[in-house]
């Protein structure tokens, strides 16, 4: 029953998607397009948007080793923006909600700020209640113990190293929005920690509920490269 209330909810917001403003999508975000597809980066993979269905894919081995405006570089030198050679998979719910959510409900003048924080203390929070503390506990524990991998990982995503924790990189979500991750490893006290730190403004490029969307794809995908 869970998975198909996720199936209905990602159907609906397909439906809902179209009767936005497309062209508004692509000048506010700059989005590569034709008369057949909206194109977005979403956490290092190339998606596209069925503009008459609201369909949403991504392209097989996209981006997945190199940074998003690396793979930019590539597509224009190679001319593999063409679709018909290109291997597409149907996104996942969190995968749809989260470029939806951008696309459709950021505010027409969405800025970030550049100061990164924990989700409760970002810009218009108090007004909801985030999960539990263990919330990545899970996926804390597949990274304990194998930081070397963690960092493969976060640097295939197209991260940035930074000097926090045992392991910390700028993440781009999209690229145009990064996310901070924080990784402390276990020791005989303290079980593993893992800490996602958001854009003050976060809350005007996408609803409080879809940062876990966020983290949760981006966790999977860090998971699928270890």
């Amino acid at each position: 029953m869970r998975g198909s209330n996720y199936e209905v909810t990602k159907k609906n917001s397909q439906k809902l998607f179209l009767s936005y403003d497309q062209q508004h999508m692509i000048e506010k975000f700059a989005l590569e397009h034709n008369d057949e597809f909206l194109y977005i980066e979403f956490v290092a993979r190339r998606y596209r948007i069925d503009r008459r269905s609201g369909n949403v894919e991504w392209e097989e081995g996209t981006m997945q080793t190199n940074t998003p405006q690396a793979a930019d570089s590539k597509r224009r030198e190679t001319g593999s923006n063409k679709t018909d050679s290109c291997l597409w998979h149907e996104a996942g719910f969190e995968e749809v909600l989260s470029i939806f959510d951008v696309l459709c409900y950021s505010k027409d003048d969405c800025r970030l700020s550049g100061n990164y924080c924990g989700i409760n203390n970002v810009k218009g929070a108090n007004l909801a209640a985030a999960p539990g503390n263990d919330m990545f506990a899970p996926a804390a524990r597949s990274f304990d113990h194998r930081t070397d991998r963690l960092a493969a990982a976060c640097e295939a995503l197209g991260g940035t190293k930074e000097k926090i924790g045992d392991v910390s990189y700028l993440l781009p979500v999209f690229s145009f929005l990064s996310i901070q991750l924080q990784f402390w490893e276990s020791d005989d006290e303290f079980p593993p920690q893992l800490k996602f730190m958001w854009d003050e403004n976060i809350l005007q490029f996408m609803h409080f509920e879809t940062t876990f969307y966020v983290t949760g794809h981006v966790t999977d995908r860090l998971r699928e490269l270890l």
